[in-house]
């Protein structure tokens, strides 16, 4: 079971991961675009702050579950990395599960602001009138699948696995 909550948890991140780098690709060719708008045609699309700001929260919020999983994301650890055995996993139990806690408070509020919009049928405030939800549904999904991920780690760790290590500077 562990190996399959394991299995599912990767593969969701790394889907996400791969839509945060072609988000990243649409970041760039929006701005390529608008300079070319811009210095050639003296026209724009009059969209780019806006769309690329939703495209580098989306980016950001998407990516954190697998960069989880790779050992990506920095990690803190002045007293974890110095202890070992069972008050190592106890401590990496606690960390874990608050990282848990906190990423499912951050989502519960996240997903209220995007079903609040949902249901609303808020937009943008710009020509585009990008429904808001979806830019905020982005972040919320990306707050879930760095949980499912925290789980996966948690339940890896109680089981006696390895414990998360960080390729990131400590």
């Amino acid at each position: 079971m562990l190996l399959l909550i394991d299995r599912v948890a990767t593969a969701l991140n790394r889907i996400a991961g791969g839509l945060a780098a072609i988000i990243l690709v649409y970041i760039f060719l929006h701005i390529i675009m608008e300079i070319v708008l811009r210095s050639f045609f003296s026209s724009s699309t009059f969209v780019l702050d806006e769309f690329v700001g939703y495209a580098v929260a989306a980016m950001t919020f998407l990516s954190l579950g697998y960069a989880l999983n790779s050992g990506s994301l920095i990690r803190v650890d002045l007293v974890v990395g110095r202890l070992s055995g069972r008050p190592r996993r106890w401590t990496e139990l606690f960390c874990l599960a608050s990282s848990i806690g906190i990423a499912g408070y951050c989502a519960w509020w996240v997903g209220r602001d995007a079903l609040r919009n949902w249901t609303r049928g808020s937009v943008s405030e710009s020509i585009a009138e990008v429904p808001l939800w979806l830019p905020v549904g982005a972040v919320w999904l990306g707050l879930i699948l760095l949980m499912v991920q925290l789980l996966a780690c948690f339940l890896r760790v109680a089981m006696g696995g390895e414990p998360i290590q960080s390729n990131g500077a400590e």
